[in-house]
């Protein structure tokens, strides 16, 4: 679904997963230093929106996911996953309780999938689930932002700032009101500066939530059954995950950034060692200059020096080996 604030000037169309959306209005750091400021918007409208109402929608839910949410009090954000029945995460959902209606807003693409599972898991419990994408546009304001949100829209508050569940009638207006715009570059780039894992970007096909930091944030332990909680207790109370996320400082000096899938190495092994891992995003932070996130093997050492790709980078430790 195409961002009608592509047609802003300067905006540069995203590719890959985010498009639909601006990657940048010309001026990358600036949006960042915008965003890190509490100034100015993202505009999010390419993930999907669902919501899921009816009396059973809390205490339903909390058997689907990851997180407690049976007794999630109305306006508390929270995020949750959905995992396989070998406990790889599938979905990541950001959450939020109106007091009427569950509001989750997801990653593009991954949109009917979900919404074909959670139809499947229905069964008798009173329940309606929608698509509210087509009606509905994400916008993020950052920390510390004066924006006024419009009567009547939901709203998930977080750390790092607010997602407005807004009508997307209201998207350009609303942009023109509490603009400047900034692009997912560098919304991406902050992301990355706050080690926060994205479903489909830290994750692959055997992801699990212990690799990422999700236990806590999205995965809360002493809750009951749902599908993969085997696999997280097992991990959890046994063992420990066989990969780790970590962060990267990567070499200034570098024109091109490693990017998603370039393998990791030990430095001292040069760019024919055996691959320990591989970046899963990268970008430029306007204070950090080149960073990156990448999953790597548990048992890499937690000062040793790292190539992602043909760039040296110095790892910090995301979740612990």
């Amino acid at each position: 679904m195409k961002s009608p604030l592509l047609s802003l000037p300067g905006a540069v169309p995203a590719e890959g997963r985010d498009e639909g959306v601006a990657a940048h209005y010309g001026d990358l750091f600036r949006e960042q230093r915008a965003l890190a400021d509490g100034r100015g918007l993202v505009d999010l409208s390419h993930r999907g929106v669902v919501t899921v109402t009816g009396d059973d929608r809390l205490s339903w839910l909390h058997l689907l996911l990851t997180q407690h949410v049976s007794d999630l009090p109305a306006g508390r954000a929270t995020e949750a996953l959905i995992l396989s029945a070998n406990g790889h995460i599938e979905h990541a959902l950001y959450l939020v309780d109106d007091g009427t209606t569950v509001w989750a807003h997801v990653e593009p693409g991954t949109r009917e999938a979900l919404l074909a599972y959670l139809e499947s898991m229905k069964f008798f419990y009173r329940v309606e689930i929608a698509d509210r994408t087509a009606d509905t546009a994400v916008v993020h304001l950052p920390a510390g932002s004066i924006a006024q949100v419009p009567d009547g829209v939901v709203v998930r508050e977080t750390a790092y700032g607010r997602d407005l569940f807004l009508p997307r009638a209201d998207l350009e207006s609303f942009a023109g009101d509490n603009g400047p715009p900034a692009g997912i570059l560098a919304y991406e780039a902050l992301r990355i500066e706050g080690r926060r894992p994205r479903l489909g970007f830290e994750t692959d096909h055997r992801t699990i939530p212990h690799e990422l930091g999700w236990i806590g944030t999205a995965v809360h332990l002493q809750k009951g059954c749902y599908r993969g909680q085997e696999t997280v207790a097992r991990v959890h109370n046994l063992g420990k995950p066989p990969r780790r996320l970590v962060f990267l400082h990567l070499d200034g000096s570098e024109v091109h950034l490693p990017g998603p899938g370039a393998p990791v190495r030990l430095a001292a092994d040069g760019e024919e060692g055996r691959q320990l891992g591989f970046v899963t995003t990268s970008g430029r932070h306007h204070e950090l200059g080149p960073i990156a996130l990448a999953l790597v093997k548990r048992n890499v050492p937690v000062d040793a020096e790292l190539l992602a790709g043909d760039t040296a980078a110095a790892q910090e430790t995301v979740v612990e080996p």
